[in-house]
């Protein structure tokens, strides 16, 4: 009697494991299935660099080339001043980024945290940017670029992408739903708000800062539209206007070149990512950015 209601008991557990292995076994095949979708277009932009231009257009898919042709990277270099364009790019990445960091965290926090006539009119007027398109104001940028003498150099593209709306409401954002016993504590210790903002809010928040870091240097180095505009000699454009370049109006166009200067162009980003994966992860947990 005493077996039988042991085996009872210990048929549900059976099925309980079994059935959350069933399940174990669905999430991974549909996180795989996911994983390949999304990995596809890189591995086929590595095989199409690999190809000859027959091969690229042809009608019917090569999944695979007859030949590697690892000529066409050294064709790259023949047809791009790739280090000078890869340099240029690195300085814009850099110094934009940095400058979005301090001025985006700066009025983040000033407009939540601290109390002054006008804040809500000015946050409102900054947010106003995120809802006109950047080719609105295309021309009179250019215009004011051109008139302090700035084409084709780097300040030139630099300087629209100082500030950021986006970041400014993130960083905002982030201040705000910090607990303002904090701050409070910090205040009746003696704190300055310069000191309260330098070492009480903004090691909190770093999450924050990571994602703006991320979403900065990401826009940076893909944006293609504003320095394709300002810079028209080749040893002056980034990496993101170079690769245009690259493109022909007529039918001669080399796609495989194209592909295997776009994988160059991508390397840099791809190896910081990796570099700062678990950062970048926990700054978009931590941020709610989706």
């Amino acid at each position: 009697m005493t077996d039988a209601l042991g085996r009872f008991r210990a048929q549900p557990r059976t099925r309980r494991r079994g059935g959350r292995q069933g399940s174990h076994v669905v999430a991974h095949v549909v996180l795989a299935t996911g994983a390949v979708l999304m990995a596809f277009p890189f591995l086929w932009q590595l095989i199409m660099s690999l190809s000859t231009n027959a091969e690229v257009q042809s009608v019917v898919p090569t999944f695979w080339p007859a030949e590697l042709r690892w000529q066409n990277y050294a064709t790259v270099f023949e047809r791009l001043p790739f280090f000078s364009q890869l340099g240029t790019s690195v300085w814009i990445t850099v110094i934009r980024t940095l400058a979005q960091i301090i001025l985006c965290t700066a009025a983040g926090y000033a407009f939540a945290r601290m109390r002054f006539r006008g804040r809500f009119l000015l946050m409102g007027l900054a947010l106003s940017i995120l809802m006109v398109p950047s080719q609105a104001y295309l021309i009179s940028q250019y215009q004011i670029v051109q008139g302090l003498g700035w084409l084709n150099t780097v300040a030139g593209i630099v300087a629209p992408g100082l500030f950021s709306a986006f970041g400014t409401f993130l960083m905002r954002t982030a201040f705000l739903n910090m607990p303002n016993e904090l701050e409070e504590a910090a205040r009746l210790d003696g704190a300055s708000p310069v000191r309260i903002f330098w070492t009480v809010m903004l090691p909190l928040a770093r999450p924050s800062i990571n994602v703006l870091a991320i979403t900065a240097a990401l826009w940076s180095w893909n944006e293609l539209l504003w320095p394709l505009l300002v810079s028209t000699y080749q040893d002056q454009m980034p990496l993101s206007a170079g690769l245009a370049t690259l493109v022909s109006d007529k039918n001669n166009t080399d796609y495989p070149v194209i592909m295997a200067a776009s994988m160059l162009a991508m390397a840099p980003i791809l190896l910081l990512f990796i570099v700062l994966q678990r950062r970048v992860i926990d700054g978009l947990a931590h941020s709610g950015l989706k």
